[in-house]
């Protein structure tokens, strides 16, 4: 698949206007993917578990989207990690659903029942399990660690396009740039995540999962939120059956 430049232009100008804007930040980074998509669904088809992955049909958005059962997962689970998140950030997997969907109109797509497209959706919900998984908030820092972790395990170009041009604009040694790079070389280090049976995971020790998996335990850093970022809203203020809103 080419790069398409001049919609990455577009997107990154307007993703410069709003930096919360996610429909512009996916619509960047898969106008510069190319083939990256290609060879990650290739190496996952190979794995110990995509096989069956793909064989059984398995959509993790199901549970990701479902309040009830990411709540009554045990405390300290990555479940549970993930249900604080997005009552806290005021997320919700339907938001980054919504904005991946509303990024790929006028592009062709796989069909909607075909293993790479079944794929594709379950590459777009580990963005959220990273986010848990690393310790890094959705606030503007937050995001291009996670963004670092994602491209050392992926290897999208589009991604590292983003990565890069984030990294050059704030300096190798500034706040964000540590930040980036922590973030790129936790990736390397870590196991290779998109192939993992994240179902079976999910009601799993977080800390537990950091360990074995090689994340290793969540990094201090100061949060720097954008102005239209929503006010955090704390996990526990929250009943586990209230609906979670909100755009990624």
């Amino acid at each position: 698949m080419a790069f398409r430049l001049r919609e990455a232009q577009r997107a990154l100008a307007a993703l410069s206007a709003n930096p919360d804007d996610t429909e512009q930040a996916i619509r960047a980074i898969n106008a510069m993917a190319g083939n990256s998509a290609e060879r990650l669904f290739k190496r996952f088809q190979r794995s110990r578990h995509g096989a069956r992955i793909l064989r059984e049909k398995r959509e993790l958005y199901d549970v990701l989207s479902s309040p009830d059962q990411l709540g009554s997962m045990p405390e300290g689970s990555l479940g549970r990690g993930i249900w604080d998140f997005y009552t806290t950030e005021q997320l919700s997997a339907q938001g980054l659903k919504d904005a991946s969907e509303a990024a790929a109109e006028g592009q062709p797509t796989n069909r909607a029942d075909s293993d790479r497209a079944l794929f594709g959706r379950r590459s777009r919900e580990m963005h959220d399990i990273f986010h848990v998984l690393t310790g890094y908030g959705r606030d503007m820092r937050g995001e291009m660690a996670v963004l670092a972790f994602t491209y050392s395990q992926t290897k999208n170009t589009g991604i590292g396009h983003m990565v890069f041009r984030s990294l050059r604009n704030a300096g190798w040694n500034s706040d964000l740039g540590k930040l980036i790079r922590q973030g790129y070389w936790r990736g390397r280090r870590a196991e290779w995540l998109i192939g993992q049976d994240w179902e079976a995971l999910l009601p799993r020790s977080l800390d537990e999962l950091r360990e074995t998996l090689g994340i290793g335990p969540a990094p201090e850093y100061e949060q720097l939120r954008s102005p239209g970022a929503p006010k955090l809203t704390p996990a526990l203020s929250m009943t586990h059956d209230q609906s979670i809103a909100g755009p990624h």
